[in-house]
Formats: C-alpha cells, structure tokens, sequence
C-alpha cells in the first residue's frame, strides 16, 4: 500500500537539460546506474519508504542518455519498490541488446523465477542496508549466503552500504559466492577521508580485486551541496589508481533524496576527467567494465 504523501518526502526533479561531456565519449559507453518510475507503477511504492520520487519514464532517462553518448544502461531496483520488480524488469526487458538491471529479491525466490527474471535482463541483486524497503535479507550473512544460487547465472551482488562500517571486509567478500560491487565510492563521507581506517581496509581488498566499485552519487557523499564536489577527488583518485579495471560509471539519475543543488548528468560525467582518466580509462571504466560484469556484446572500439 503506498504511504500518505504527507509523510513521506517528495524528491526534486532531475535537471531536464543535461548538456554533452567535454570529452568523446567510447562506443558502447554505459550507465551502470539509474532509476526510473513509470507511471502506473505507485501502486508498488511500499510504505515504509524514504521518499517519494516523482514519475520518470522510460523515455525521460533516453533523452539524458542520447545526450551525453550513453549506449548502454542499467536500471538499478530502486529501495520504494522492495522486492517487487515488475517496473524495473519492464524496462530492461523492452531492449534486451541494450539493457540490463538488478534486482532486489528475498529468500523466497524461487529458482524458476530467478530463471525468468535473467530472461528479462536481470544480471544481479540488489542489497541497500541504508534506505527503508532496500534491504529485504534478514541480514548481510544472509544475502551472502544467497549468491550461491545465483553463481551459476553468472550473477552479482551489488551492496549499498558504507564500507567504512565493516570491521572485516575482507570476510565479507569472502563469503561472496559472485562478485561483489559497492555503489557510490564505498559510501563513505567525505568528512572521514581518504585515510579513515575502515575505507582503508576497503581499498585494500579493492586493489586485490576482491570487490568492484561504481563512482556514482559523488553528491552523496561530499559535504559541498554543488558540483564538482571537489572533497570527493580523493577518494575517486585513489580507486582509479588502486585497480580501474573494477571501476564503474553510473549517473545515480534522478538523484533520489538529493536535497543540494541538482546535478547537470553532463557535469557529472565530466568529473571522469576531472578525476585523472584519460581516454584510454574512459574506455575501461564506461565500456569495457561494464560489458564484461553484465554481459554486453562485444562492440568495435572508436578510433
């Protein structure tokens, strides 16, 4: 049932008019990151959410994407929906060459259903321990435990966590049956820094290549309320350097529960140089990464 409007906040809308990156973007450049809301679908919001984003469709995301030379996407279950995943499935499933997602599911999914949601471009789960509706595990040892029954369809688990707050990362990882990614830099605050010992420990196993990371949401960890979001550059930097082939890019559109300034998606973008990457880690990070974890064709590079 979807809560009163009253009690849960409204999010701003995403700039409409993000301009093109400064740079020429690769062939087969992806978003490893974005929500959409389609209309018709509120009734899914559950009710103990942590806002209420407002109606994005399909066709609102194609428009930023053609902008800024995105050809590939992948549309990430957003914490309002919990488990159910008939919006975001609908979306990968419409372009299956182009799309994929990521799912957020329960122990009570069954293996036929896990079967047809890979049919319909799911390449893994979801587990967000930060937002109301996100984390549908009892626990983290639980949906650990879970990926052994998504190893054999070559899944992933992608964790919204701060990784700062794991005293053992190193186990975590370890009990991982697929890969592991971390969304937003690992989630850890600016104000901590590059040399807080727990991001420390993350980046550590980052380097080993225990664990991906997505540079998506720098806004949502800096303590700026507008771009560039210049205390972020040092985190960024010292994953770049650590291990950019488990680098990936996302646009976190329509920044849900942002409350600073919105973000140009194309400024956003930019921060890629801004961040130290040359064209040929462009190509790692925006292509070739993300066509190997979810399974992309190959494509022909530019140039």
């Amino acid at each position: 049932m979807q809560q009163p409007h009253d009690e849960t906040p409204f999010c701003m809308a995403p700039d409409p008019a993000p301009r093109a990156p400064s740079f020429t973007m690769p062939t087969g450049a992806c978003d490893t990151h974005f929500h959409a809301f389609p209309t018709g679908h509120e009734h899914r919001y559950v009710a103990a959410r942590s806002y209420t984003p407002p109606p994005l469709e399909m066709s609102d995301y194609a428009r930023i994407a053609e902008t800024l030379g995105l050809e590939r996407a992948v549309v990430i279950q957003p914490s309002v929906y919990a488990e159910d995943n008939a919006a975001t499935l609908a979306i990968s499933q419409s372009d299956p060459e182009r799309l994929r997602a990521v799912v957020s599911v329960t122990n009570d999914v069954t293996d036929a259903e896990l079967e047809t949601f890979h049919a319909k471009g799911a390449r893994g789960i979801r587990v967000n321990v930060v937002d109301s509706g996100g984390m549908t595990f009892a626990s983290i040892d639980e949906a650990l435990a879970f990926t052994a029954r998504i190893r054999d369809l070559g899944w992933h688990i992608e964790f919204l966590a701060h990784v700062e707050n794991f005293e053992d990362i190193g186990a975590v990882l370890a009990a991982s049956h697929v890969p592991v990614v971390f969304g937003h830099l690992g989630y850890t605050k600016t104000h901590k820094g590059v040399s807080d010992p727990g991001f420390q420990r993350f980046l550590d196993a980052f380097k080993q290549g225990k664990a991906w990371a997505k540079l998506t949401g720098p806004y949502r960890i800096s303590a700026r309320d507008r771009l560039p979001y210049t205390d972020v550059s040092d985190m960024a930097r010292a994953l770049i350097a650590a291990n950019p082939a488990r680098l990936l890019w996302g646009s976190d559109w329509p920044h849900v529960r942002h409350t600073g300034a919105m973000p140009n998606d194309g400024a956003l973008l930019d921060l890629l140089a801004e961040w130290g990457c040359d064209a040929g880690l462009r190509q790692q990070i925006l292509a070739d990464n993300p066509a190997a974890l979810y399974g992309f064709p190959e494509v022909s590079h530019k140039g």
